[in-house]
């Protein structure tokens, strides 16, 4: 931070100017300036000048190396000054040291020298000294001894028209503000620093004004904004060099906040390793550790927090930081409850920190109040409970999102003590409403699918308020309010930022180099991976800033309409999940029904199971594993359906699983192997795709990526049986598309080499150029026929594939997948130039209305938020994408020929994607390999 750094003192001579230059320069040029210091002192100085050049070398010492340094220098500069006979130079070292010595946690030290200093310091120097001291108060959270000192500080230091201290202080009063919940107060403070900041030089001091903006921002709940800002702010001090522990902790705070704890978790770690390793600040380290106790307790791992958490409350009592030591015992309290350690003793414990937060004025005095009514409740107190809740309870009304979401289930709370469910689901509703409005505000699809975690407690107080009260429509309505969410609306157009532009394109070069080098020695290439790592950072920082376009979801789900819509034949099935156990709701012919089935726990335990059988089946010679797999497919629909398999009627079945239950093949279970079956992410979801009508034009784009194992064989048939339907006036039909036997790029030579697995691997990365307009012929391995569009070799390239998909009718694509459970919207389809990612496909104006996804793993998301899906096919959905084919297991690449084959004959002949995959499997040989490979894909959507 900026708020406490030295600059020229007055009453000296001309000479000594080039020396106590040096003070403002450190943190315009901290590198300069420390080398500058070094030099004085090495030219035999006077005490003045020794004191400046130590103090200089302190401060360097102080906020960027080695504490312990620091406070040898800063007494040495003291000691100097007391020599020299200066009371000013003396005043303004001993409130240098005084910083220093409270960020050792040397706290009555620190104090001590404050006092010291205003006692010799006069005028202006006086207002500096009560400056930092107000920024030692700030450090200690004693927030109201802050501004009274910076209150006495200002006057002064603008009356002898000092820009720099005046807008260092005006910064110290707005973070103090914000940290009281004074948003406005906050605001105005730092639009004045700013305008001041602009006037000077100070690097350093301008990128915390960035840095500042960035923490207003996430106060006032733009999540986007801060995150924007406070790269800034990381970019400006990179180019300083200069340490960045307190960006760190704020980062954090939004990274938390934006639904990223386990990355939050990551950094303060880091971060804490790093001051480690140069003797830092130990009042940082203990900020530090108080976030990484947050974040790991918001990860889900409690036992980290506790051992966190523990350790920052110990070093802030040490500090005598009381407002610091009481959030860290908030985490502690939160992390002891998440390893089921509820007792009265907690209860109290929680009171307690909850007056003491709220003595504070701190914001998070709601959540402790909520946390104490919480563990009252479980422990059946519930006049305690009442007491603490309705507290939590008054925050609904005002403040960030965030806060009145709290408020929101702290009197959804009340409502079931008082076994009011009308009220329990109004609080939920209103609480939601406001998550809606807080989500529709982030641009990124990921961080729009994490943010709905924080909605996770009122979705389910709703749901199980519902199954009491209102039956299995209610419960419907309420599994639908929560789930998919992120599909509701297309996420926001990424910026035609030039930045992010060269950043995708130099990370498919690089992320192609990576694997043609993998490929040709079989060893990785770490140089390569470490810039493609670095690129993807770049990349997903730069989306995660964008801000959301779309307004909350007008349109609510309807059960009604989803009835109308099934009619007599078709049945939706709805799986929601309440306490552990799989509630089925079985929609159709005009009424909803529910049944229990099993354990989700013991369902996810037997779809991991299927899916180690299905992935053995894919290698020939494991054919004696088929009756084990069809008796597990058994087992989960049991477990998954119950009585409810028995009334699914004959028609079609469209089911809508959980997120944790993504993997599951459902065409494996028993009563849905032979039938008409589809999965979609939600029953909003598909509607909307039901709803969705096809493009004009009817375009056909059949793509084959490099490297795979058969080379994409069933693309040229395709190509031919589309090519029997071009319209009068093109171009006759020759061998325009390339023979799989033949010449291939050199990728493609190689991957397709001896060693292959049998299995279509995963890979991919792009970009979208313009939309394509026209179908004119285009020379080489791309041929135009009528309507179709065949791209392979040197034509599958990223920039072209995207223009082509834009708008088809179809697409199907055969090409390497891979799936990242570490980043789903980095999940590739490898073409010629390197890796198409999820963040292209989001750049399409609409994306195919059918695309077909032959290869392994492409039905494949991570679970995130409350129960929402990121991965491929969930980024499809939202763009105007109305069905999708793909699998969500490994296969055999052969076996997968014959499949699409069979699948496009049907689609050919007027079907659906779910009917055209139903009479694919069919079709099949009976032997184990097809059959697993059958299973193994999924029609979602309802196109």
């Amino acid at each position: 931070m900026a708020w406490f750094r030295s600059t020229t003192i007055r009453g000296v001579t001309a000479r000594d100017d080039s020396v106590l230059e040096l003070l403002p320069m450190v943190f315009a040029a901290p590198g300069e300036a420390l080398a500058r210091a070094e030099e004085v002192l090495g030219t035999d100085p006077s005490p003045l000048h020794a004191s400046v050049a130590h103090q200089v070398i302190g401060i360097w010492q102080r906020d960027f190396g080695d504490t312990r340094r620091a406070l040898a220098h800063l007494r040495r500069a003291r000691d100097l000054a007391a020599r020299a006979e200066s009371a000013e130079r003396e005043a303004d070292v001993l409130a240098t040291l005084g910083v220093a010595l409270v960020h050792a946690g040397r706290t009555r030290a620190g104090l001590a020298a404050f006092e010291r200093g205003v006692a010799r310091g006069s005028g202006h120097t006086r207002a500096r000294v009560l400056y930092r001291r107000a920024y030692v108060w700030w450090v200690l959270g004693r927030h109201g001894e802050a501004l009274e000192d910076v209150r006495r500080a200002i006057p002064v230091l603008r009356q002898v028209e000092d820009v720099i201290w005046t807008a260092r202080a005006l910064t110290l009063r707005a973070t103090v503000h914000l940290a009281l919940g004074s948003v406005e107060r906050a605001d105005a403070d730092f639009t004045a620093a700013e305008a001041l900041w602009d006037t000077t030089g100070q690097e350093h001091d301008k990128a915390d004004a960035v840095e500042s903006r960035g923490l207003a921002a996430f106060r006032s709940g733009d999540v986007p904004a801060a995150l924007r800002l406070l790269d800034e702010a990381a970019e400006r001090y990179a180019k300083l060099g200069t340490p960045t522990f307190m960006l760190t902790i704020r980062r954090c705070e939004v990274l938390m906040a934006a639904g990223l704890a386990t990355e939050a978790l990551a950094e303060a770690d880091g971060a804490v390793a790093a001051l480690d390793g140069i003797g830092g600040q130990s009042t940082r380290k203990a900020e530090l550790l108080l976030v990484a106790a947050r974040a790991a307790r918001l990860a889900g791992e409690p036992q980290t927090a506790l051992a966190r958490a523990a350790v920052a409350v110990r070093l802030f009592a040490g500090q005598r930081r009381t407002w610091y030591e009481t959030h860290a015992r908030l985490v502690l309290i939160e992390a002891r409850v998440a390893t089921g350690r509820g007792s009265g003793r907690l209860v109290a414990d929680a009171a307690a920190v909850a007056e003491r937060l709220a003595a504070f004025g701190a914001p998070a005095a709601p959540e402790a109040s909520l946390l104490a009514g919480r563990i009252a409740l479980d422990l059946g107190w519930t006049a305690d409970a009442e007491r603490h809740l309705a507290v939590a309870a008054r925050s609904r009304h005002g403040g960030p999102p965030l806060a009145r979401m709290t408020g929101w289930a702290a009197q959804a709370l009340r409502a079931r003590a008082a076994g009011s469910p009308r009220g329990v689901l109004e609080a939920c509703r209103r609480g939601l409403d406001v998550l809606d409005d807080h989500r529709m505000t982030l641009g990124a699809s990921e961080l729009r699918a994490r943010a709905t975690a924080q909605g996770a407690e009122l979705a389910a107080l709703a749901q199980r308020a519902s199954l009491v009260s209102g039956g299995p429509r209610r419960l419907l309505g309420w599994s639908e309010r929560w789930r998919a969410t992120v599909l509701s609306a297309p996420p926001t157009r990424p910026p035609a930022d030039p930045v992010l532009q060269t950043a995708m394109t130099a990370f498919r070069e690089l992320a192609a180099r990576a694997e043609e080098a993998r490929t040709d020695g079989g060893r990785p290439a770490p140089a390569l991976e470490r810039e493609q790592r670095r690129l993807e950072r770049e990349i997903r920082s730069r989306t995660l800033h964008m801000r959301g376009e779309a307004p909350g979801d007008g349109d609510r789900f309807d059960v009604g309409r989803l009835l109308r819509r099934l009619g007599d034949e078709v049945r939706l099935v709805e799986l929601a999940v309440l306490d552990g156990r799989v509630h089925v709701l079985l929609c159709g012919r005009g009424r909803v029904r529910r049944f229990e089935a099993g354990l989700l726990a013991e369902a996810e335990v037997e779809a991991e199971h299927v899916q180690a059988g299905l992935r053995r089946l894919a290698h020939p010679g494991a054919e004696a594993r088929l009756p084990l797999v069809e008796a597990a497919g058994a087992r989960l629909q049991r477990l998954l359906l119950g009585p409810a398999a028995a009334h699914l009627g004959s028609g079609p079945v469209v089911v809508v699983p959980p997120g944790r239950l993504h993997r599951v093949p459902w065409a494996l279970l028993p009563a849905l192997r032979d039938r008409v079956l589809s999965v979609s992410p939600s029953a909003s979801s598909w509607l909307r795709a039901r709803d969705t009508a096809p493009p004009p034009g009817g375009r056909q784009v059949l793509v084959r990526g490099p490297g795979l194992a058969s080379g994409g064989a069933e693309v040229p048939g395709l190509s031919e049986r589309y090519a029997g339907r071009r319209t009068p006036g093109d171009a006759p039909a020759g061998k325009e598309h390339r023979d799989p036997s033949g010449a291939r790029e050199r990728g493609e030579a190689v991957a397709a080499g001896g060693g292959e697995s049998p299995h279509r691997e995963r890979d991919g990365t792009g970009r979208r150029g313009s939309t394509r307009q026209g179908h004119a012929h285009v020379p080489g391995a791309a041929a135009v026929r009528g309507a179709t569009v065949v791209l392979e070799g040197a034509d599958a390239r990223v920039p072209r594939v995207l223009r082509e998909l834009d708008g088809a009718a179809l697409a199907h694509i055969a090409a390497h997948g891979t799936f990242r459970a570490d980043s789903p919207l980095f999940s590739s389809l490898r073409m010629a130039d390197g890796p198409l990612i999820v963040h292209d496909f989001e750049r399409l104006d609409r994306s195919p209305y059918r695309i077909i996804l032959p290869c392994c793993d492409t039905a494949r998301f991570a679970s995130v938020g409350a129960d929402e899906l990121l991965g491929l096919v969930t980024a499809l959905l939202p763009l105007g994408t109305a069905g999708v084919v793909a699998c969500t297991a490994p296969v055999n690449d052969a076996a997968v020929v014959p499949l699409m084959l069979a699948l496009h004959k049907g689609l050919d002949a007027g079907l659906s994607l779910a009917e055209a995959l139903r009479d694919a499997r069919a079709a099949l040989p009976g032997d184990a390999v097809h059959q697993a490979t059958g299973w193994a894909f999924s029609a979602f959507g309802a196109a």
